[in-house]
């Protein structure tokens, strides 16, 4: 009799467009059981204002984040935050891919996050108008993998992983190999829309990924078209 009035309610509920999840069980609070993982660093690449490490520093207390955001504003907000953290967090100007050197950016004036190395696409400007004011900017890029080594990072066990790079991820875990060998999790940013130019597809980073012993776990989060289909996600891999 509970059974069928725990389903008849859950029916009636996505009927209306809704679902039913006990709260512990919800993505944004189990974060799909990497709360269970003792993380002890955190590399956050595309970090923008800190806005990923602000969240996850709460979740991970006993962890040190590393955060890495090209932006010059953005940063400057980053690095004020960290600051105030007391070693726990360090930050680092810098955009991280598969290549060292100056390359151009395409700073989104208006909604700073969206902003990329890749050129947006008709798709994107047409989901996100806010997108189509930009300006390119210089900004200084080098590999993960560079960045572990010569800004002397300590990759103390287990390691997580984000990534928000706009299309970008591709070259980010090419650049990081040996780091991603070290990480336990990782979670990124993927768009399944074309939102950016010769943007990484989710096919080829979780083949990637699968070559280093990861695994695909899920979605933390979902964004939709207004058809209903999965513009982009946050998906989390774990060894």
């Amino acid at each position: 009799m509970i059974g069928s009035m725990k389903r008849l309610i859950k029916w009636i509920f996505n009927s209306m467009g809704y679902d039913i999840v006990r709260v512990e069980k919800s993505p944004r609070i189990s974060l799909l059981g990497l709360r269970n993982i003792p993380i002890r660093t955190v590399i956050d690449v595309g970090a923008n204002e800190g806005q990923f490490a602000r969240m996850i520093e709460k979740v991970f207390q006993e962890a040190k984040i590393y955060s890495f955001e090209p932006l010059p504003e953005a940063y400057k907000e980053l690095e004020k935050w960290s600051k105030i953290k007391d070693g726990k967090v360090e930050a680092f100007n810098l955009a991280l891919g598969d290549s060292n050197g100056e390359v151009e950016m395409f700073y989104h004036t208006e909604h700073s996050p969206s902003s990329s190395i890749l050129k947006t696409t008709e798709v994107c400007e047409k989901y996100y108008p806010f997108t189509k004011n930009q300006q390119t900017i210089k900004v200084k890029m080098t590999t993960l993998d560079k960045a572990i080594d010569e800004l002397d990072i300590s990759l103390i066990p287990e390691v997580l992983i984000k990534l928000d790079v706009q299309g970008y991820e591709n070259r980010v875990i090419k650049g990081g190999r040996e780091t991603f060998k070290m990480a336990k999790a990782c979670i990124l940013e993927v768009c399944l829309d074309k939102l950016y130019e010769d943007q990484a597809e989710f096919k080829e980073i979780t083949e990637l990924l699968y070559d280093m012993g990861f695994k695909y776990a899920g979605n933390l989060n979902q964004t939709y078209a207004y058809d209903g289909h999965v513009i982009f996600i946050d998906a989390v891999f774990v060894k």
